[in-house]
């Protein structure tokens, strides 16, 4: 199923347990901003996307339908810790073929 920047934008704003009203602060635009970007009625400009991939953790390329891949930024966690996320990731991969 495709995936269309409002969906993604809905998709996102609802798993981090937010409204439109507290997305829309965050953006520092309107509630109806928010809204007419989910109902499809227009497209945040690029500023925006760019800040909607900060605040929900995906690439732009995610939020624009370009890229389907879940990203994790681990650059915070030393190389040790670096090292276990990869293993677990490597394992699950594995344990599915």
């Amino acid at each position: 199923m495709i995936l269309f920047v409002a969906d993604r934008i809905k998709d996102l704003r609802e798993k981090a347990g937010m409204t439109q009203t507290q997305l829309a602060r965050r953006l520092k635009v309107s509630r109806s901003a928010v809204n007419s970007w989910e109902m499809s009625l227009s497209t945040p400009s690029s500023i925006y996307l760019a800040e909607l991939s900060k605040i929900f953790g995906v690439t732009t390329d995610y939020l624009l339908s370009l890229d389907d891949g879940v990203k994790v930024d681990i650059t915070d966690l030393d190389e040790q810790e670096q090292e276990i996320v990869i293993r677990l990731v490597d394992h699950f991969k594995t344990a599915k073929a």
